[in-house]
């Protein structure tokens, strides 16, 4: 067996609302308990959040799935933090993107 084990969060946040059940949240909360630099801008579902953040001098869009311990709730491993190259690109893509789901559903 290799030494790489698939790790998975123990709240299994993949699962049920990733049909967007969540509302999204209705004003920026700045996240002082975690990051300073950090800004919530939506929960895309209970697990997930999407966030705005300084990290080395750099804005981020972070995407990310979060967990809880010991009451706390603490980003996982699973996400992505885009650039602003990178988020300007996506963000460019967007009517394609909607074109593209909108005929494989």
């Amino acid at each position: 067996m290799s030494g790489k084990a698939k790790r998975r969060d123990d709240d299994d946040a993949s699962d049920a609302d990733s049909e967007g059940h969540a509302p999204p949240m209705k004003s920026l909360k700045k996240d002082s308990d975690d990051d300073p630099d950090s800004v919530t801008i939506c929960e895309i579902s209970k697990n997930r959040r999407v966030a705005v953040r300084n990290w080395k001098g750099s804005i981020m869009v972070d995407i990310r799935e979060f967990y809880v311990k010991d009451g706390k709730q603490l980003p996982g491993r699973k996400g992505i933090s885009l650039t602003m190259d990178q988020w300007n690109v996506l963000r460019n893509h967007v009517e394609e993107i909607d074109k593209a789901v909108n005929e494989n559903s």
